[in-house]
This record gives structure tokens, sequence and C-alpha cells, in this order.
């Protein structure tokens, strides 16, 4: 063992492993009650014995303190090594582990770690090591944790138990989950053994935060290091994996649970049926209710309670009105828990009636209702807009229950959401009258809904107005009004009250910079929204993936695919897995920018990470697959999305429609447009317009006609697109006087012609030589302000030069190339036969020389037209030049013709 970590620790030699290192670990641990070196023999129990023995600690603690008092002097450098040097304490194996052990700070702790290696010359033993590590926990600094194991595991041993689990604690309880998976996986990579308790511990903390691949991990890692895995461990992932709807995850835990030969308790069964049926899994939380009376597992009152709010929550009241009854019936004293869970279900379908009944029900088994129940009532009516009634409720409950915070916080929320606020601010001042004061969490009902009620003014107002030293504003009151501000373009005063939370000392969580990123870019500062990145990064704020997906967003959509691509890599350098949301976002992305060709790629990678598709992830995907010409796959994507029991949307099957229709599949487009039809999908232009747009330019113009006004009698109002497409069919059909007819409709429909409008309709005159009619169309065109394309300048000067109207060709042409325009060949050949055939021989020819310097190809035409005006004006020498031009174009064709 001769190479080891030889910059910052000695040169480790094969010593290590030798009875001297065996002595020194020896010496520690017998300095804390066995016989030690330090008297020279087993310590006697006498009275002169413990006079000795306190004697010697005494000292010991001194030596400590002396050493700690030089460390704590200043920063390390030569001057604290020559102290350290010239106190005269040799740098014995105990007096470094009891001046570590007193240390708080690492850099201090590793700096004399190395110096009492250096200056003995020997390796530290592995209390020493230890006691570093637990150094390290104390303060939360892990810079040196992987260079310290890396120590360790060459020497041949690794954190003690203790250690293992105080690292992962310590990180645990600073909410530094993320910091303690790393750590475990650090000493994992040097094949240490981390306590049972360091992985239960951070399982437990990841469930809080619903990090279930990260739980699993762990929980794979502890099977293979041969841990006894229990049934709570089971319960634990499979709950968190099915309340995050990875129903098929949860149930690979609990048949896995089974092969071990565990037997379900009734607390999995509980779980089970609460997690499963609150993600919508109604029928295998029924399944797990019978199956555990099938285990002879008796239902207790959490069973039927949980069976019973899974059931409301999914409507399906006569059932839990069933299973409540089957309860109630062998039931001497009424569940309190079941009959509030029974009258929140009657409330969240309506049925308040029933409510109240079972209220009364409750009453006569001598069981008052409790806060709870009335609460459950009054949340009800406050979400279907009862006011009313919730206000005479609310005075029916003082019979029974005193109201509480919370019965008012209900209140005032339903009252804020129903834009009463004087109503609101007298509640609140009725609840200071029963002896109950507004919290923050009143402020924030208030604040949140004022704003969605896009009352702003009044929410600034309640903030200003909040007595700090009673009711102090907390992360979500900024949070909540940051946003409000925000979302209404008010970014500089959502700043600015940023700016006011850290003056409070309040430190913004990532919530508060994802609104205000977001915002910033949605009034189009994107630059400020990287700024806000920035700072967050600059304050130590880790971003969570909601931030970075939102961030992403913003990117993108702000025309930045290459940093949306770097913010894509940055989820995973953070540790983050990219969710389905975050591929989502990078699909439509890059199909936006351009490169929907990747998304085949992406998709694939998807599917390989086990995202689950949801409706906007199958309708990005198929989009991205039409763009890239990738149609059939599109194809089978939708006929997946229904298999896997998402319903397409409008946009699923508007993509797949324009996707066909593009390729000339016009009958198949079709079939799936009626299927839409004909399943109550709420059709939309943009779907009507990719039709007539695909059957006009195959020139089926009557099924394009049928489309439009099948369009009209939806009710629907075609756009300018919608327009645009129907008059290219009718231009490419050469039907300009239908398409003039369909100009003048458009107009009469109060829809405004743009410049392709205008350039269609252009380009189709010229086509059927109608100039002086194109002209027309041009100088509307110009009145209104709209500028021409290319095409329709080049179309509209070679129609001109053809009607011999060569004074307005010329203008438009010298007018064209003078704003940046390049004129094609075809523009220059006309313009040339335009003027050699107006006997300006000389300035066609002027123009034949520009064109042949700009490497424009002159038609074998245009040079006979123009030799011919250039002889019949006597200008023989350029005629020559034309004439040897004209002889090289007809060698290059014949010789093409030979090839």
């Amino acid at each position: 063992m001769q190479t080891l970590v030889k910059e910052q620790g000695i040169l480790f030699r094969s010593y290590l492993k030798s009875p001297h290192i065996y002595s020194v670990c020896k010496r520690l641990s017998s300095s804390y009650g066995g016989p030690s070196d330090l008297d020279g023999g087993a310590t006697s129990f006498g009275d002169g014995g413990n006079q000795e023995t306190l004697r010697k600690l005494e000292g010991f603690r001194k030596r400590v303190e002396n050493v700690c008092g030089i460390l704590e002097t200043g920063p390390w450098g030569t001057a604290l090594e020559n102290a350290l040097s010239a106190c005269g304490e040799n740098s014995q194996t105990e007096l470094v582990i009891g001046v570590l052990r007193r240390l708080k700070d690492v850099n201090a702790a590793v700096n004399y770690f190395r110096w009492a290696e250096k200056t003995t010359d020997r390796a530290h033993c592995p209390e020493a090591y230890n006691v570093l590590l637990m150094v390290m926990a104390r303060s939360k600094n892990f810079d040196y944790l992987e260079q310290i194991l890396e120590e360790m595991s060459v020497a041949g041993f690794g954190p003690s138990p203790s250690t293992s689990i105080e690292l992962v604690v310590s990180c645990v309880r600073s909410q530094k989950l993320r910091e303690a998976f790393n750590l475990i996986q650090t000493m994992r990579r040097f094949k240490f053994r981390p306590a049972f308790s360091a992985y239960t511990t951070l399982i437990g903390a990841l469930s809080a935060v619903r990090e279930p691949d990260r739980m699993l991990t762990l929980f794979h890692q502890m099977q293979e290091l041969g841990y006894e895995v229990n049934v709570h461990l089971f319960t634990t992932l499979i709950r968190i994996f099915a309340m995050e709807g990875r129903v098929d995850a949860a149930l690979s835990l609990l048949d896995e649970m089974k092969s071990n030969s565990f037997d379900a308790d009734i607390v999995l069964y509980n779980v089970c049926i609460d997690c499963f049926g609150k993600v919508g899994k109604v029928d295998m939380a029924w399944k797990f209710f019978h199956e555990m009376k099938a285990q002879g597992l008796v239902p207790d009152d959490v069973t039927y309670t949980s069976m019973i709010g899974v059931l409301c929550k999914a409507n399906r009241l006569d059932e839990a009105v069933d299973i409540f009854e089957q309860m109630d019936l062998n039931k001497k004293v009424p569940c309190a828990y079941a009959y509030n869970t029974m009258i929140m279900g009657y409330g969240m379908a309506g049925k308040f009636e029933e409510a109240y009944k079972l209220l009364e029900r409750q009453k006569l088994k001598g069981c008052i209702p409790s806060v709870i129940a009335y609460n459950g009532i009054l949340t009800c009516l406050g979400k279907k807009g009862k006011v009313d009634e919730a206000l005479r409720v609310f005075e029916d409950m003082k019979k029974d229950a005193v109201p509480n915070l919370s019965t008012y916080n209900i209140l005032i929320d339903m009252i804020c959401k129903a834009g009463k606020l004087e109503a609101a601010l007298e509640i609140r001042d009725a609840m200071t009258e029963a002896g109950l004061f507004p919290n923050v969490w009143t402020v924030n009902v208030m604040i949140d809904r004022l704003c969605k009620a896009h009352k702003l003014d009044q929410a600034c107002s309640i903030f200003e107005g909040m007595d700090h030293k009673i009711c102090t504003p907390d992360s979500f009151t900024f949070c909540a009004l940051i946003d409000g501000l925000g979302r209404h373009g008010r970014v500089d005063d959502a700043y600015r009250l940023y700016e006011k939370m850290l003056d409070s000392d309040r430190i913004p969580d990532a919530i508060v910079y994802t609104t205000l990123i977001r915002n910033f870019f949605k009034v189009g500062r994107k630059e400020d929204g990287h700024k806000i990145y920035k700072e967050m990064v600059r304050r130590g704020i880790s971003p969570d993936l909601t931030l970075l997906n939102t961030y992403m967003d913003c990117v993108f959509k702000a025309g930045e695919p290459e940093k949306g691509r770097a913010l894509f890599k940055e989820i995973k350098s953070q540790g983050f897995i990219p969710d389905i949301r975050s591929y989502s976002i990078l699909i439509h992305g890059l199909i936006k920018a351009g490169f929907a060709h990747e998304t085949y790629e992406l998709f694939y990678a998807m599917k390989e990470q086990g995202c689950v598709l949801d409706t906007l992830a199958y309708n990005t995907v198929i989009d991205g697959f039409c763009k890239s010409g990738k149609v059939n796959k599109a194809y089978q994507l939708l006929e997946e999305m229904k298999v896997k029991g998402h319903q397409p949307t409008v946009v699923t099957y508007g993509c797949v429609i324009d996707g066909l229709a593009k390729i000339d599949r016009l009958d198949e487009a079709y079939m799936l447009f009626e299927e839409a039809k004909s399943k109550g999908v709420d059709l939309n232009v943009v779907i009507y317009s990719s039709l007539i747009d695909g059957f006009g330019k195959v020139g089926r113009i009557d099924e394009a006609y049928l489309i439009m006004e099948e369009l009209m009698q939806k009710g629907l109002t075609p756009n300018v697109y919608t327009w645009n497409c129907l008059l290219d069919a009718l231009v490419k059909a050469e039907e300009i006087d239908e398409a003039l007819v369909c100009f003048n409709s458009m107009k009469d429909l109060k829809c405004t012609p743009n410049n392709i409008t205008y350039s269609i309709l252009i380009n189709g005159l010229c086509r059927v030589r109608k100039f002086n009619k194109a002209f027309v169309f041009w100088q509307e065109m110009q009145k209104q302000g709209l500028k021409p394309n290319i095409i329709t300048y080049t179309t509209m000067i070679s129609g001109l030069a053809k009607a011999g109207n060569l004074l307005e060709a010329s203008g438009l042409f010298e007018r064209f190339k003078a704003n940046g325009g390049i004129p094609d060949p075809g523009c220059y050949n006309t313009m040339i036969e335009g003027l050699s055939m107006a006997s300006k021989a000389m300035e066609a020819y002027t123009l034949f020389e520009e064109t042949r310097l700009k490497g424009c190809n002159i038609y074998t035409k245009t040079c006979v037209i123009l030799l011919d005006a250039l002889h019949k004006a006597e200008c023989l020498e350029q005629a020559a030049i034309v004439g040897a031009v004209l002889r090289e174009t007809a060698k290059s064709q014949h010789a093409s013709r030979s090839l």
C-alpha cells in the first residue's frame, strides 16, 4: 500500500495494519475506561486512584483547551503552526481526538488534522477520522468529505455506524436531502456500508417531500447490502409511489413484498386504500378493501373512513353511503371521523340537505358535531358559491360548536372570492371580537383571493396595513403578492416587494424566483429574467424542478433554443430526473425553433426513462412527428393515446389532420375529421383551414368550398389564413374571377386582407395576363401600409414589363433594389425583354451587363430579343458581346444534352 493521498495527507505506509497502529487504537479506547499508558497500568479504584485519574483528566482537558485556544487565534498559517509546535504538546492520538471533538470549524479541524499527521509522521487511527467526519456533520460542511472517505477506504476502514447516521441526520435536519443522498452514494462508491438507520432516516425524510425515485434507489441499496427490510419500509415506498400516481411501481413493490413472504398488515392496506383512491384508482382501492377482509383482517375506523373519502372524491356517493351505513350499523358510539367525511362527501356533491340531516342524526346518537364537521360544510358551500347559505350555517353552528380560526378563514376566503372586500373585513372584525386574532393565514387568504380577483390595490392595502408585531408576513404572503403583481404586468412593483422580503430577513424560495422569472419573460424583459436566475444562484438558493421547467419554457418562447437545451442538461446536472413536463417543454420548444426532427430521439429517451405520457405530452410529440414528416408515427401515437385512456383533444386531431393534409392523404384526413366530430370534439378554425388548404392544393376546389361552407354553418368565422388558403387554391386553378368574388366576401365579413392575400391575387392576375388589374391591387396594398414580399415584387415588375408599362416597371424595379431586394433571374430577363421591345436597346444592354455581374442566368430568348434591338439601334459593339454570350449559351446547352 505505497500510493495514497500525498498532497494533503502523509504517505501511508505498509505499517498501517501493523501492531503499531493496533496499539495506538488500543490506547485511544483504553483512555475512556480501560488500562491506559496515561497512568502506566491499571487504574486503582481506591481514593488515591480516583484522585490521580481526576488529576490526569483535568490535565488532559487543559491540554485540549490550550490547543483549541491557539487554533482560535487566527487563520491557519505558518505563525499558527509555529505556535502549536511551541506549546510543547505532542500530537498524541488522544489529544488530536479531544481537540477535534471541541472544534466547530471544518477548515480549522482539517488543517489541525493534517498538521498532527505531519508532525508525528503517523497515520491517524479510525477514531480520529470518524471524529473529523463528525465535525463535518456538526458544521454541515462536506467540502473535504470525499477526500477523507478516499483516505479511509485505502487505509482499509470506514465510517462507524454512528458517524454515518450523524452525517445523514445533519443533512436531514437542515433540509439538505439531495446532499444527504449524494453523501450515501459517495460512501457506497468507496465500498462503505452506511448504517441501517442512515438509510431509513433519509428514506423517511424523502417521503415527506415525495421523491420516490431516490427512495427506491436507497431501498434497493439496502437490499444489496443484506439489510432486512420490513413491512414498514415497503409501506412507506408504496404510499409515496401511489400518491405520485405511479401505480405500476407501487404494485410492483407490493408484489415484491409478498414474494418476500411479508404479510400485509392493516396499516399497509389502509395506506393502499387511501393513496390509490386519491389518485383516482377507486376500483383498486375497493380491491384492497375486500382483500384485507379475505385475509382475516377486520377493517377499522381508518379503513372505513378512508374508503368513504375515496368514494366521495370519485363522485360515487351511493357506494360511499352504503359503506358508511355498514359501519354505522354496528357502532354504539358514532365514529366522528366517518361522520365528518360523509358530511364532506354530501357537501362536495352539493347535497347539503343530506349533510344537514346527517348532522342531526349525529346529535340524536349523543355525539355533538364538531367544528370540523361544520367547517367541512362551509368549505363546500364556499366552493359552490353559496355565500349567503354559508353565513346562515355559520350562525347555526354556534349552538353546537365554537367557531375557530379555520372557520373564520374559510368564510373570509369565500367572501373574498365573491369580490366582497367590505364583508370580508367585517368577518375579520367579528373574529377579533370573538377573541381570535387574524393570523398570517387569514391575511394570506385575503391577499391571494384579491390578487386572483384582479384587485391588486386592495391586496397591497391589506399588506401595508399588517401589524407586524402581531402578524408577520411569511413567505407565502410575499409570494402571493409578488405573483399577483407580476401576472398583471407590474413586474417592477413585484421586484420591489421581493427586495422588501429580503430586507425583512425572509429567504425567498424557488417559488418566488419562479414567479419573478416567468413574469419578467412574459412582459418581454428576458434579460431581467436571466438576472433573477443568476441572483438566485448567487444567493445559494437551490432551484427546484418546477423552476427549471418554467425557466426552460420561458427561454424557448423568447427564441433562445440553445439556452433551452442547456437548461434541460442543467436539470440533470442539478440531480433532478426530467419529468414529463420537462420533455414536453423541450420538444415543443425545439419544434417551434425548427428542430422538429429531434422529436423521435427525445420521445424514445422519455419512454426509456419510464415517463408516463399525459395528454399534453402526447399532443406535443404528435405535433413534432407531424412537422418532421413522420405522420404514420403520429397516427400510431393517436391510437395509442386512446388505448391508454387519454381522450384526444382538438389539438391532437388538428396536428394529425394537418400532417395528413400536407402530404396529400386527404381522404384519411377527412375520415379523422369526421371521427373527431362524432366524438363531440369542438373543432376550431385551424382544423377547417388545414383541410381547405389540403383540398385546394390538389385542385379539389369543390370539397374545399364545402369545408368552408360547413365552417360558417358551425358559427365559426374564417380567419385571414383560411381565406388565403381558398384564394390560393382558386388562383392555382386559374379561377381568378371566383378568387376576386371570394376576396370581396372576405372584406364583407370584416376579415382584413394581409400582404399574403394581396400577393396571391397579384400573382394570379399576372398569370392570366391581367397586369393592369394586378397593378390596381398593388396600389391598394401600398395604401393599406402592407409590405410586398420578394415574389410579389418580381411578379409585379414582370407583369408591368410584359404589359408594356415600362415606366412603372422600371420605377418599381429600382425601388425594389433600393430597399435591399434581390431580383431573381426571371425578373431581370423580363425587364431586359421589355426594354428591348420598347426600343430602349442601351438601357436593356446596361441591365444585361448587371444581370451577368450578379451571376444570374440569361435566357436564350432574352438574348435574341436584345440582339435584335441592338442591331436596329446600330449598337454593333454591344450586339457582338450579346452574340458571343448567345453562342456560349447554345454550346453549353448542346453539351448538356449530349451528356
